[in-house]
């Protein structure tokens, strides 16, 4: 037994750089929707998107279930949302539907990639800080994080193609959303979080069903089920301004 090799603290085992694996993964997914929008590919360039925030999701809680979190981890999770979500999202909205409009179409792109690299910077500050906010502690996002904020800001095309002939949404109008999910990134208002949710011991039967339910129906009708989501977290930012968390 003393001949067998030991591991070291400079070893890591396969499985516990499965979550880096993923942020990598979602990085790609993210350069590849940016291609597929360039060459008008937009339904691929947003299930990419889609993949990408689902791996966003997915890695930082299998690095803590696995004890591998790390700080390289931490920042390389946060430039991948930059990417994926404040990069590739508006730029794929832009070759979508802004590309002939001449400058506002651009500069809703530029406030929102900016809002988002400021929102992920706040965080990411607060992150470190040994007394995170109020908010954070009670499972309350400031802000809306930039996952959501990439999913609402393509909610327009979500729309657009559930329907079979295509819904125009007007040019004017998408900037002047997208610059408004921007400013609800960078915004003080408690939105919510999963971290939140608790689910008591009788009732997840009924969540499990839910989720099921979700999935099926995400599978069978994906663009109208994005649609739904996307006005039921809109519901929970209103919500949560009307409500506001107590500083």
């Amino acid at each position: 037994m003393d001949d067998l090799p030991k591991k070291t603290k400079n070893e890591f085992a396969l499985i516990q750089l499965l979550p880096n694996i993923m942020t990598v993964g979602a990085i790609c997914a993210g350069l590849s929707a940016i291609r597929f929008g360039v060459q008008g590919n937009y339904v691929l360039a947003v299930q990419l998107i889609l993949l990408a925030a689902l791996l966003d999701g997915l890695d930082g809680r299998l690095a803590r279930a696995l004890g591998s979190d790390s700080k390289m981890g931490a920042e390389l999770d946060s430039l991948a949302d930059f990417l994926n979500f404040g990069v590739a999202a508006p730029l794929v909205i832009y070759f979508w539907a802004l590309q002939d409009m001449r400058s506002a179409g651009w500069i809703s792109v530029l406030v929102f990639s900016v809002c988002c690299v400021v929102r992920l910077a706040r965080f990411n500050v607060a992150a470190k800080s040994d007394e995170p906010v109020v908010g954070e502690r009670l499972g309350y996002f400031t802000g809306i994080p930039s996952p959501a904020g990439a999913l609402l800001a393509m909610l327009p095309m979500f729309v657009s193609f559930s329907f079979s002939g295509g819904l125009v949404v007007p040019d004017l109008l998408i900037c002047f959303h997208m610059v408004v999910i921007g400013f609800l990134m960078i915004s003080r208002i408690p939105t919510w979080s999963p971290k939140a949710v608790k689910i008591s011991r009788e009732n997840v039967k009924y969540f499990l069903v839910g989720c099921a339910f979700a999935g099926a129906a995400v599978l069978t009708y994906a663009w109208t089920t994005l649609v739904v989501l996307c006005l039921v977290y809109v519901v929970l930012v209103v919500w949560g301004l009307i409500r506001k968390v107590p500083d």
